[in-house]
């Protein structure tokens, strides 16, 4: 009987070493997976960052040059100088950049918040505030007092953005768009290709100055939508998530972010939230 109590209590020891070392084993396979971003970026001493380079004024080509810039742009030129880290950029389609970070082609793109992709991607502390308006033309602002006015209209938009999804859920039909610069947009409400443009307000706001010649205006009535501006990572790159956060936050504090904003966006600092009330729309992730 002894023998038989011995041996059933030296199975259990041997059960819980092996349980206790496959818990370790875990762990240390959590941490690496964690770690590994990091330290694959930190060994290459370089940040690869998709980013569509059209979109003014956070990610674009000044005229006649060749040098990217815009607030998304040097926000994160700023992130890798803190991290002592060199930044390459490769311009790609808003669409094309999820799938060029899942894949492992680029390390971190910048998007805002949305729960579906939220399921597979880890994202930082914004440092961008905004919300959705509407452009259309001059002639008829009064034809779209609220989002129910979409219904029927021909808006513009890339494929998979939640402005052409708020577009669709209010009935319009989406003309998409590839990797265009903002222009294209534009023009096309100002001859009747499409009505609306439902995009960031502060990006609208811009892109109307820069073409004070088109029968186009902002819907000043219209604020929905409150979005946020992020940097977007592997959904297990805990390490690498926690040195853009810590930098932001240095950021945020040491006055970087609001000269960035008011750099770019006319004077107005983006990097803190509106005192606007915005209309939220239920249904929209």
């Amino acid at each position: 009987m002894r023998l038989k109590v011995g041996a059933l209590l030296l199975t259990l020891l041997f059960l819980l070493v092996a349980c206790g070392e496959a818990s370790e084993q875990g762990e240390k396979g959590d941490r690496e997976k964690a770690d590994g971003k990091w330290t694959e970026i930190k060994d290459a001493g370089e940040l690869v960052v998709g980013t569509p380079g059209t979109l003014y004024p956070a990610s674009y080509y000044p005229e006649g040059s060749d040098e990217l810039t815009g607030y998304d742009v040097e926000v994160i030129r700023e992130i890798a100088k803190r991290l002592d880290l060199d930044v390459t950029f490769e311009t790609l389609s808003f669409d094309a950049m999820f799938a060029s970070l899942k894949s492992g082609r680029i390390d971190v793109v910048q998007a805002g918040l949305r729960e579906n992709n939220k399921k597979k991607f880890a994202f930082s502390d914004p440092y961008k505030y905004s919300y959705s308006t509407m452009i259309v033309r001059k002639d008829e602002v009064s034809e779209f007092t609220s989002l129910e006015d979409l219904k029927g209209k021909k808006a513009g938009g890339a494929a998979t953005t939640v402005y052409s999804d708020i577009a669709r859920k209010f009935g319009a039909e989406v003309k998409t768009y590839g990797n265009v610069t903002n222009d294209v947009y534009l023009r096309d409400v100002d001859n009747g290709r499409t009505d609306v443009i439902i995009n960031d307000y502060y990006l609208q706001s811009l892109a109307l100055e820069a073409f004070p010649d088109l029968n186009i205006s902002i819907q000043p009535d219209l604020k929905f939508y409150p979005t946020t501006q992020n940097v977007v990572l592997e959904k297990d790159a805990d390490t690498l998530k926690k040195k853009v956060n810590e930098a932001l936050t240095d950021m945020r504090e040491d006055g970087t972010l609001t000269k960035l904003s008011k750099e770019f966006f006319g004077g107005k600092d983006v990097s803190k939230q509106p005192d606007e009330e915005i209309i939220e729309i239920e249904g929209i992730e």
